[in-house]
């Protein structure tokens, strides 16, 4: 689903550090080695259909590469 998140990302939250995420061998092939977690949050997000809703989103960052692959969980009321 395409998205795009518009503001700031609010209840910032990490949840797995290193070895506890799963997926630690494809994001270090993929985009380098780093300090990864995942982590979650709340955003006001815009959707394809440019209808704006809050959605709780999860994503993977690392120290000097960013954030990757950041992906809708649920749709939240507004806070």
């Amino acid at each position: 689903m395409f998205f795009e998140i518009v503001g700031e990302i609010k209840q910032l939250e990490t949840f797995a550090v290193g070895t506890a995420i799963r997926e630690l061998d494809r994001l270090r092939k993929q985009y380098g080695k780093g300090h990864w977690r995942k982590r979650k949050g709340i955003a006001r997000i815009k959707l394809a259909d440019d209808s704006l809703v809050m959605a709780e989103i999860h994503w993977y960052e690392a120290t000097g590469i960013g954030g990757k692959e950041y992906k809708i969980k649920s749709f939240v009321e507004d806070i």
